[in-house]
């Protein structure tokens, strides 16, 4: 049997010690994770990332350079979380007045991924497989494997679980990478022949 991978911490980065890193996590240059967080198993921090207090990370996250992830902000299992990603926790932040007890809850939902410089402001939830373009600014929920790009960020498609577009007919679309198909309703995309895991 295997040893259990262990976490590991660069030198220049500061992780508080009620901080729970999960088997396999990696901390890179200069981050700093704050009280309380939890970095799942096999998730990874780029350069320069902040962790906010309590902040939950889920397993097998990657989070690249230079993101903050502010208290009010969770991500599930399996989210990518592309270089100079902003999160907002407040509404309407002013200097001379505190806000601190109106954090508002931002979740993004398992497998989702968010393009590099993207803006997404607080309380939205991101749906499962959900994938935001670079430079988007969200203003509002993303329904799980909608394709939304621009600002404000409008939804321009479907995608499968394995990043590839979908393309629907008569209601059913097939991902071009796994085979796995998926119906379009006016509820929404969802899975409905698992062909392949992600990742094969």
């Amino acid at each position: 049997m295997s040893a259990e991978p262990v976490s590991s911490i660069h030198h220049t980065a500061v992780v508080e010690p009620s901080a729970v890193l999960g088997p396999g996590a990696r901390v890179w240059h200069f981050c700093h994770v704050m009280e309380g967080a939890r970095i799942g198993a096999r998730s990874v921090l780029g350069q320069g990332c902040f962790v906010g207090r309590g902040v939950r990370v889920g397993a097998g996250v990657r989070v690249q350079n230079h993101v903050s992830l502010f208290e009010g902000v969770e991500l599930e299992d399996d989210v990518f979380v592309g270089p100079s990603v902003v999160f907002t926790n407040v509404l309407n932040p002013r200097a001379e007045r505190p806000r601190k007890g109106e954090f508002r809850r931002t979740l993004v939902r398992r497998g989702a991924t968010i393009g590099a410089n993207a803006t997404i402001l607080p309380g939205v939830v991101l749906g499962e497989y959900s994938f935001v373009g670079a430079g988007a600014v969200v203003r509002e929920d993303v329904a799980p494997h909608a394709i939304v790009v621009g600002v404000p960020a409008r939804q321009s498609g479907w995608m499968s679980r394995q990043g590839e577009r979908l393309e629907f007919s008569e209601g059913v679309g097939t991902c071009p990478a796994s085979g796995e198909r998926y119906a379009l309703s006016s509820a929404g995309v969802r899975l409905i022949d698992a062909a392949a895991s992600p990742g094969v």
